[in-house]
């Protein structure tokens, strides 16, 4: 168990779960949970991309400095900044609940959204295989829309599922890459695959008819917004058979903005300030900038024949990522009750 043989008193929900979840294996500084969950598909509110969200894991090993999900650790009272990706929870019985849950699912044109928080190919699922488990539940289904968000390139180990899939609903897989610059990216992602890699995912799945975008999300200031920059990866993704192009701008939560403000200071300490002045306060940023990013973004879509979203799926809020949209519009759907 995490906290030894009995939780802490006083804990409740899913602090308690987490305190109850027994140990699968640690590597590493890695540790892994298995942990209970009362539901697989979690419901968004009106006006997403998406109406339900399924994350088979809680916390994610890739360590993004950015990453907007940490907080989502705090509600099992995990608040040290490296607990979210050193503490990962596989949840138990996904297939099972998954099944019982879509026989109850009145509308089957509502979109369902894999990997809105925690990454659903991270490490652990080498191991312990929760995606592959819920995709093969989509496999026996129809008339579904689906999407599956991930930095890395396990995704091909299920392109056969995934084609299987595809023979009966819509599905379409997102792949994160937020610069081609590989130091940069090991930096800002620790324990990612590379973006060639990535890259090679996006062709492996384009070659298998899967539909396929790159996002350059999130988009930082000074760091990764440079047209130049963002060309080349629209350029490269395009190359690689991606059909669209992503661009939402980075979204910083309080436990996320401390984290990623060390980055800066170690990785980029002039662009500190500035940071500071930006995101001080506020988790996003409104007005010019977010305007002239979205220029930019349209205009290398255009340069480069990609577009916003796949066919089937309809745009997020104007400027904002899917990402960012789920939180402001539905915080429960990442880390609620229902697990």
């Amino acid at each position: 168990m995490l906290f030894g043989d009995s939780p802490p008193p006083g804990l409740v929900g899913i602090a308690r779960l987490a305190a109850q979840s027994e140990v699968l294996e640690s590597k590493r500084t890695v540790q892994y949970f298995e942990i209970g969950a009362k539901s697989v598909l979690n419901k968004t509110r009106p006006g997403l991309p998406f109406t339900w969200t399924i994350n088979p894991y809680r916390g994610c090993e890739f360590a993004c400095r950015y990453c907007y999900a940490r907080y989502t650790h705090e509600f099992m009272e995990l608040r040290a900044s490296a607990d979210f990706e050193d503490k990962i929870f596989a949840k138990s019985n996904v297939q099972g609940l998954l099944t019982a849950e879509l026989k109850r699912l009145h509308n089957r044109n509502e979109a369902i959204a894999i990997g809105t928080a925690t990454d659903p190919y991270q490490p652990a699922e080498r191991r312990y295989k929760r995606t592959r488990a819920i995709l093969r539940v989509f496999a026996a289904q129809s008339g579904l829309t689906l999407s599956i968000t991930t930095k890395s390139d396990l995704i091909t180990r299920d392109i056969p599922l995934l084609a299987e899939i595809a023979k009966h609903n819509r599905i379409s897989v997102n792949i994160t890459i937020t610069t081609l610059n590989t130091s940069l990216a090991r930096a800002l992602e620790p324990r990612a695959p590379r973006p060639d890699l990535r890259l090679a995912a996006v062709r492996a799945l384009a070659g298998a008819g899967i539909p396929v975008g790159v996002f350059p999300n999130p988009i930082m200031p000074l760091i990764t917004d440079s047209e130049q920059g963002l060309d080349q990866l629209a350029l490269a993704a395009r190359q690689h058979g991606a059909g669209f192009f992503g661009g939402g701008l980075l979204f910083l939560m309080p436990g996320s903005r401390r984290v990623f403000f060390a980055f800066v200071q170690q990785h980029f300490p002039q662009l500190l300030k500035r940071y500071r002045e930006r995101y001080g306060d506020v988790a996003y940023i409104e007005g010019p900038y977010r305007e002239m990013i979205r220029r930019r973004i349209s205009r290398i879509r255009e340069r480069h024949q990609l577009a916003a979203a796949p066919p089937h799926r309809p745009l997020p809020p104007a400027g904002l990522s899917a990402q960012q949209a789920l939180f402001i519009s539905a915080p429960t759907a990442l880390h609620g009750p229902a697990g």
